[in-house]
């Protein structure tokens, strides 16, 4: 079957590409954008994507929709970087867990795809993760148990707080919405209401994260 897509940016009228083959170049083309292949991709069919389009944002829905974003601006990739290094640092302290970046991408069997700012996995998480490897090598096939999303200025609040609550329905144990903008910060929990802190000078972890503590003052900056 052709895997020939329509394109559309988001939220203006669709445009219906020609068909194409693996791999496909979005460089010349305006982002963000969405992508409709006639069937959904493969795993192996939408990594090659990815690696095609190394440094954009790709996600995908069970539809087979496949949404590509601009990367970051500068400010928000500091941003993730200072969380990603604090609970590095804590994780090899502890040695309870791996902590991963935005190129960490989880495909559900529904095949949609989500990219995390930051996550951490625990050591049986990961145990499980590299049994699933050997059979199903690509993406992680499961949610971590901690992530974190950091608002960038062309994310719309409601959009990354359902992105949040995507995650919990998938099975994140605890999340940390963190807004720049707005200046506050959520903490997600199971079948709870997500908790809001307005410009919180730290925030502390719990459940899978106990014992970790993030200082927030850069993220008021």
């Amino acid at each position: 079957m052709s895997i020939a897509p329509a394109i559309r940016p988001p939220s203006k009228e669709e445009v219906v590409a020609e068909p194409f083959s693996l791999p496909f170049d979005l460089r010349n083309l305006p982002l963000p954008l969405t992508i409709l292949p006639a069937r959904p991709l493969t795993d192996e069919e939408l990594l090659a994507f990815c690696a095609d389009n190394d440094g954009l944002d790709i996600e995908s829905d069970a539809d087979g929709s496949i949404t590509v974003m601009s990367p970051v601006k500068w400010k928000t990739s500091k941003l993730n970087r200072i969380l990603e290094v604090e609970l590095e640092l804590w994780a090899r302290q502890t040695r309870t867990g791996e902590v991963f970046g935005p190129d960490l991408g989880v495909r559900f069997a529904d095949r949609t795809l989500r990219a995390p700012d930051v996550a951490w996995m625990s050591n049986e998480s990961r145990a499980r993760a590299e049994k699933d490897e050997e059979e199903n090598p690509g993406f992680l096939h499961f949610c971590p148990e901690f992530i974190a999303e950091i608002r960038s200025r062309s994310d719309r609040a409601s959009q990354i707080e359902a992105k949040m609550e995507f995650w919990m329905s998938r099975g994140a144990q605890l999340g940390w919405l963190i807004d720049p903008i707005r200046k506050l910060a959520m903490i997600y929990r199971p079948s709870q209401e997500p908790e809001t802190f307005l410009k919180p000078e730290f925030l502390q972890g719990e459940g899978p994260l106990e014992g970790f503590r993030l200082e927030m003052k850069e993220f008021w900056a």
